[in-house]
């Protein structure tokens, strides 16, 4: 049984400030702490993904940073996690990417991206990932990364019979015939509002995406947990220190979860563990948990 997770998105350098609260337009506030920290969507979740495989799962991470010393901390910091980075390219003149995110005393954040080196990822390169969807359980896309590359990749993933996970962030409008390519759709609520063009309730928002053409639907709620096959699998109560990273954490235990071949209510239930145990902790990809964390708050501990 194929067990691998190939990921195609983005790599940054997160730059994090804390303040009592984020900065309305035009106003300078105070910050009270400053961390430099590997991010980027799709680095956080092959991180997060490598972190909660089980034995014999190989997580493997293809994308673009520049020539900076950047690239050498982002490459080695998912090293150490177990990522695979052999299809991690540097392109030459061109920056890593970066992340400048702020955030208030309760958890929450603003985020601007620079995307440097991952505006590189070029359709025609996608190919090269052939073997990769091949021997993978589950695929994972995000939208940090050129639309045209993400498109022509859920395509091959799909023809190479892996799993197509895309998380829509950041959000924007996505034509019908990407959308039939993505296996398991997994908005925030302010990305199914932007995709469907309109405020709706979990059950109808659900509707609506399907017919836009994804096959099966999730809607993260934050800390309600999430919303799929018309049922809500509702979320763990934790103490929220920085919510940077949950989503990416929370398709990270999906994949995991899906690629052993597990019912999608244990599938859920585990991604809405992970993402709540990343949020305790201040971080993108340091704030992941390990299989062992989260199989222990899955055992001892209810929605």
């Amino acid at each position: 049984m194929k067990r691998n997770i190939v990921v195609l998105g983005s790599l940054n350098m997160d730059f994090v400030a804390r303040t009592a609260r984020l900065p309305a337009p035009g106003e300078t506030v105070l910050g009270d702490g400053f961390q430099m920290l590997p991010g980027g969507k799709g680095a956080n979740q092959a991180n997060a993904a490598a972190r909660m495989a089980a034995g014999g799962t190989v997580v493997q991470l293809a994308g673009r940073v520049g020539t900076d010393a950047f690239a050498d901390h982002l490459r080695a910091s998912l090293a150490a996690s177990g990522v695979d980075t052999a299809h991690v390219e540097a392109v030459a003149g061109t920056s890593t990417g970066i992340a400048m995110i702020w955030l208030d005393a309760g958890g929450q954040n603003s985020i601007l991206v620079a995307p440097g080196a991952n505006e590189c990822v070029e359709e025609e390169s996608v190919e090269r990932l052939r073997p990769l969807f091949r021997e993978a359980a589950c695929a994972l896309f995000q939208l940090e990364t050129p639309l045209p590359a993400v498109k022509r990749a859920l395509q091959a993933a799909r023809e190479e019979g892996a799993i197509t996970i895309l998380d829509p962030a950041p959000a924007c409008p996505l034509p019908r015939d990407l959308l039939e390519l993505v296996d398991w759709l997994t908005p925030n609520e302010t990305e199914a509002r932007l995709l469907a063009g309109r405020e709706l309730p979990p059950a109808a928002m659900e509707r609506a995406l399907l017919e836009m053409g994804a096959r099966g639907v999730v809607l993260k709620l934050g800390a309600a947990g999430c919303f799929s096959g018309g049922e809500l699998a509702p979320g763990f109560a934790v103490n929220v220190v920085d919510t940077t990273a949950a989503g990416d954490t929370f398709n990270a235990g999906l994949a995991v979860a899906l690629a052993e071949n597990r019912n999608t209510a244990d599938a859920l239930r585990f991604a809405n563990a992970a993402a709540a145990l990343s949020v305790t902790k201040l971080g993108a990809q340091t704030s992941a948990p390990t299989r062992a964390e989260v199989d222990a708050y899955c055992s001892f501990f209810v929605p």
